[in-house]
């Protein structure tokens, strides 16, 4: 991430300034002793960021109360999704025959090449109501997106968090590099910064290759 980054169209930038600048700080150290000291602005949908039950629900579990075993070392799988044009539709499908108990489910939509384009917040493929409610019932740990949102964003019902979030399945989104990683054999990690009173936070999303 970086100043003046923008995630989502509509909601403010990332703004990152000196708070006391390395140059300053020499006032108050001894002799070539300095420090930086950054103030940074952002909101919780900055990024690659963690949607916590709190994000949707008022009384769901916020980031503070997100367990690490829910956001971490979790057996992963990637679905791999190629690009059906605009506003692609995710269904069932990919993911029908598949154990994912227990697991991060990861969406490879290939949207992530986009990010930082104009292009990145229009058209974007996400998961259907059907599809949310079939990884519910398939019992996966956490889901993930390559993409600018997991839900449809043309209309105002989100029923993929809304599914999700409230059997509390944390989800992540504006995930990328997903290509790198193998289908299966690797360990997901989202931890989010332990936040009281906040629902969504950037994360620095990674997995271990097993």
């Amino acid at each position: 991430m970086k100043s003046g980054l923008s995630t989502y169209k509509g909601l403010p930038a990332i703004h990152v300034c000196d708070y006391l600048s390395r140059e300053e700080s020499k006032k108050h150290y001894a002799d070539k002793t300095s420090f930086q000291i950054d103030e940074i602005t952002l909101i919780g949908n900055s990024g690659t960021y963690i949607d916590s039950p709190f994000h949707r629900y008022e009384n769901g579990k916020d980031l503070a109360e997100l367990t690490l075993a829910s956001t971490t070392a979790l057996p992963g799988i990637v679905i791999r999704v190629p690009y059906a044009g605009r506003w692609h539709a995710i269904d069932e499908k990919p993911f029908e025959d598949r154990d994912l108990k227990g697991k991060a489910v990861l969406f490879d939509t290939g949207w992530s090449r986009f990010f930082g384009t104009p292009d990145y917040f229009d058209y974007h493929p996400f998961l259907t109501g059907p599809a949310a409610d079939l990884l519910h019932k398939k019992g996966v740990a956490l889901v993930g997106i390559n993409s600018h949102n997991i839900d449809d964003t043309r209309g105002n019902s989100r029923p993929v968090h809304t599914t999700l979030l409230g059997v509390e399945i944390p989800i992540v989104e504006h995930m990328c590099n997903l290509s790198a990683l193998p289908d299966m054999g690797f360990r997901f990690f989202a931890a989010p910064v332990k936040f009281s009173g906040v629902g969504t936070f950037p994360t620095r999303a990674y997995a271990i290759i097993e």
